[in-house]
């Protein structure tokens, strides 16, 4: 069992905002190095200033643009040929458009696979190494409950969100001997830029003020609110920790029980 956390190192993506950020600053919290990647360089440099360094830690960060795989793949190999192994692999990236599934440009659904599910998988096969070598990994997508209860106006999402959870699973069954889990974690709504930008479309066509959209998406959760992005951080720090050993596989729901299935 690993128990010194700042000799691990965390690729958190997404990082400079909402809930890739809080992942990024609980897990330093928690003592682990972290890598930071997105696409604004003066974003990941304010984003590496908030997190906590009291453990020794060395926090990092390159840049990357998911809408361009090939320069993802360069960017990663040439960090870890320069900085060393990264045992964490956090994948979060911002959802596509909104919009019913029978208006979908079929290049939406191109897009949308190559942002989420292919450059998931390059950074799954760059880090992999590094995993087996600790004999330490995890693999945690953060991605929506649409994956057991497809959610209105999200067409293209839903679509895409289905085809990563079941490369997860798949990865889980492959890599589970390596001491190396692979789980979900599924988000409901939580203050974020990206809730914000959903709720908008909705105000434009409603005539709903932003507030209000926002407030009645609460009242669909038991907990008659949205999530903030800490508490969907908390859940991604527990399975990233040596506590969650034995948990690979699932899909953990973060919704305060909006999702009616189990």
């Amino acid at each position: 069992m690993i128990t010194e956390l700042n000799s691990l190192r965390a690729l958190v993506c997404g990082s400079t905002q909402g809930i890739g950020l809080a992942v990024a600053q609980q897990l330093a919290k928690d003592g682990f190095s972290v890598c930071l990647t997105a696409r604004n360089e003066e974003k990941l440099k304010t984003a590496l200033a908030t997190l906590d360094i009291t453990n020794g830690q060395a926090h990092q960060y390159f840049v990357s643009d998911f809408s361009n795989p090939e320069g993802l793949k360069h960017a990663v190999h040439q960090f870890i040929s320069e900085n060393g192994d990264l045992h964490l692999l956090i994948n979060n990236t911002g959802g596509p458009k909104s919009g019913p599934i029978v208006d979908a440009d079929p290049a939406e659904f191109l897009a949308a696979f190559n942002q989420h599910l292919i450059c998931n998988h390059i950074l799954m096969q760059a880090i992999l190494p590094g995993m087996k070598a600790k004999g330490y990994g995890r693999i945690i997508n953060i991605i929506s409950t649409s994956v057991k209860q497809p959610l209105p106006n999200l067409g293209v999402s839903n679509t895409i969100r289905g085809a990563v959870a079941n490369w997860s699973k798949t990865l889980a069954t492959e890599l589970g001997g390596f001491g190396i889990t692979v789980n979900n974690v599924l988000p409901g709504a939580t203050n974020t830029q990206r809730l914000t930008e959903i709720a908008s479309v909705k105000a434009n066509k409603t005539g709903e003020s932003v507030e209000e959209i926002l407030a009645e998406m609460g009242q669909e959760s038991p907990m008659k609110r949205i999530a903030e992005p800490e508490e969907v951080a908390a859940a991604v720090a527990f399975l990233a920790s040596p506590s969650a050993s034995y948990i690979n596989g699932i899909n953990l729901p973060v919704d305060g029980g909006r999702t009616k299935s189990l």
